[in-house]
């Protein structure tokens, strides 16, 4: 069976990657070609202006026929890229952290996405909830990929239906709040080297980042500085620990506690905040950059 998997997935992986050279070729093709008649044209005008023929007119309605075009490519190459995205994201090889945290020179999330991932139960999975991101609470430049459960950085923008609670900084919010029980949820964190995991009250503002406000408590990681810290009120805390690969969030609202735990072969405890909000909190992400590839995938919990 892991034999089966893994040729699966080397196939999926080599359709991507045939498409992508294909549509990339196509459109330098087009370029090219674009290039080739915009030149010939030109040399045509000059000729005309020194025989004396008004060619002015003619030249600068052919350079806008061509930005039209060009344009039309660049329109194509974004659909492209939000195609790949949403019909591809979710075959392509699950992320595997390793054992260890990465070296400064492999903490990429490509270098990253070749470990495995952990296999624990979670002393939580009785409590485990299907979390999806929200479509209406999510930055225009990150792209929700296998069924709502995957965020990440895209090049353009994304199409999504107008909505006022929009985030105008690059974060996500899920669909799902809480506000009675226990509830727990895991999300692999390796393919990112910048973010945050935590909760937030529904109300935090569009340009609220995680962890700045009264009713938001996260997580982050800066991999710049490679430096682990919690965040509330605008307070950080160093946690002085590694980069988790994997991130448990055991949110208990009878004890008013929200827990953060780091998932390798065990759970080790990274931050617990005492919670003082009556209004239900919801899952929430922040990601470092919009000037880099990078993801988070809500992952089901391992139960015992």
């Amino acid at each position: 069976m892991k034999e089966y998997v893994e040729r699966q997935e080397r196939n999926t992986l080599m359709v991507i990657e045939q498409e992508q050279k294909a549509a990339q070729q196509k459109i330098e093709e087009t370029i090219h070609q674009l290039k080739d008649i915009k030149a010939l044209t030109s040399d045509l005008s000059e000729r005309q202006t020194y025989e004396g023929s008004p060619s002015t007119i003619n030249k600068i309605t052919l350079d806008e026929k061509l930005n039209v075009v060009k344009s039309a490519v660049e329109d194509l190459k974004r659909k492209l890229e939000v195609l790949l995205l949403e019909n591809y994201a979710q075959q392509l090889p699950a992320v595997q952290p390793s054992d260890q945290e990465p070296s400064v020179s492999s903490s990429s999330p490509e270098s990253a996405a070749k470990s495995p991932e952990p296999t624990i139960s979670s002393q939580f999975s009785q409590w485990a909830d299907d979390v999806t991101l929200d479509p209406t609470r999510v930055h225009e430049r990150l792209a929700l990929t296998a069924q709502n459960r995957r965020v990440m950085v895209s090049s353009y923008l994304i199409t999504y239906q107008p909505s006022p609670k929009r985030f105008s900084i690059s974060q996500v919010m899920c669909s799902q709040g809480f506000s009675t029980g226990c509830h727990y949820w895991e999300v692999i964190t390796k393919d990112s080297d910048g973010w945050a995991v935590g909760v937030a009250h529904e109300m935090i503002g569009k340009r609220d980042k995680l962890g700045r406000t009264e009713h938001s408590w996260c997580v982050e990681w800066l991999g710049p500085k490679k430096q682990l810290s919690a965040w509330h009120k605008d307070q950080e805390t160093l946690l002085h620990k590694d980069k988790p690969l994997k991130v448990g969030v055991f949110l208990e609202l009878q004890k008013k506690t929200v827990s953060f735990y780091s998932i390798t072969d065990k759970e080790t405890l990274l931050h617990t905040f005492e919670i003082s909000t009556l209004n239900p909190l919801y899952p929430a992400f922040w990601l470092y950059t919009l000037e880099r590839n990078g993801s988070l995938t809500i992952s089901q919990p391992n139960r015992r």
